[in-house]
């Protein structure tokens, strides 16, 4: 069976949740949108593209960081509005130079940062 980025379920900006996950390890790293367009480029390119809602244009991821992502393989959700990104991560995956997004744990009624910075 073949994918059509068109047959994914889009919320009404024509966007989809895409979770990153480093392949061979399953942390997760981030969650970014991609519309129907960023899907196809990464599946064409392999390298994740994502849609920035804030400056209304396309991201490949480490274009500029140069902390890439390398797709591994894409899946989608049993509901079909939901992308699992697999990836290769070189580097921080977060914009805070953090391996993860996901560094604030919350316990109890408390934030903890539970991650620091990597080191440059």
């Amino acid at each position: 069976m073949s994918f059509d980025p068109l047959s994914l379920k889009y919320d009404d900006k024509g966007l989809i949740p895409a979770i990153a996950q480093e392949a061979a390890t399953g942390e997760v790293l981030m969650m970014a949108w991609m519309n129907a367009e960023a899907v196809a480029k990464t599946l064409e390119t392999g390298r994740v593209t994502y849609w920035s809602r804030s400056r209304a244009s396309f991201w490949v991821k480490g274009e500029s960081s140069g902390h890439t992502q390398k797709l591994v393989e894409m899946r989608v959700d049993c509901d079909r509005d939901c992308l699992l990104v697999l990836v290769e991560q070189e580097g921080p995956a977060c914009h805070t130079n953090r391996r993860s997004c996901f560094y604030t744990a919350v316990r109890g009624d408390e934030e903890v940062e539970i991650m620091q910075p990597m080191e440059e």
